[in-house]
């Protein structure tokens, strides 16, 4: 059975962009347009990995990891940050709510698939 990943970012290209990448890959895809947007969709199927932009209208990323990790069926799910911001106070802010992960964009693809396997196989 795959698995399933959660892409959420504001811009549509980079959603498509992610989305075809983990397809290619072989995982299922559920897209997200912001933090709000995946609350909304995190129970509509068992997620084994989360990739999240960090700066999104409505609810930015790290707003949306501490909203996963306060749910006990989540809190211990693998969330990656696929973001344009590498200053490491940002980095630590992302590590303190729980993430995972950090990748700066523009991203290749087979280095978002190299972690993904790393983290989730």
């Amino acid at each position: 059975m795959s698995k399933t990943i959660m892409t959420v970012d504001d811009s549509a290209s980079v959603r498509q962009m992610v989305s075809f990448t983990l397809k290619e890959a072989g995982y299922d895809v559920i897209e997200a347009c912001d933090g709000k947007d995946a609350l909304s969709k995190i129970n509509v199927k068992d997620l084994n990995l989360i990739v999240t932009d960090l700066n999104m209208p409505n609810m930015d990323g790290i707003e949306l990891i501490k909203n996963v990790r306060s749910n006990p069926k989540y809190k211990f799910t693998p969330i990656i940050m696929l973001t344009t911001e590498s200053q490491g106070e940002k980095k630590m802010e992302g590590k303190s709510a729980g993430a995972t992960g950090w990748i700066v964009k523009p991203f290749q693809p087979a280095q978002l698939i190299s972690v993904i396997k790393k983290v989730i196989g």
